[in-house]
């Protein structure tokens, strides 16, 4: 799946972190999902999450790439820690 990482987020106080001064971001918008893990028999396991989920990942999970100049995470649903709600 494809995961946008959510940007800087303000402190309580209201200042923005540049992202050199944070841990690397654990949370994100799932941009594309695929059919899911290959299981021995040839189907497929079905996928967690739907796009537009936001969901939180393992702090070194994923692999970072740029489409369109855009940052984008490459994840399995294995890095997934789970689902926030959508208005969180």
């Amino acid at each position: 799946m494809l995961v946008r990482v959510d940007e800087a987020e303000a402190t309580q106080g209201g200042i923005f972190l540049p992202e050199s001064a944070q841990e690397k971001p654990k949370t994100g918008i799932v941009v594309s999902v695929g059919e899911g893990r290959r299981l021995e028999d040839g189907s497929f396991a079905p996928v967690d999450v739907e796009e537009g989920d936001r969901v939180l990942f393992t702090k070194y999970g994923g692999t970072e790439i740029k489409v369109d100049g855009e940052e984008l995470m490459v994840m399995s649903t294995s890095q997934i820690l789970g689902t926030l709600e959508k208005d969180a």
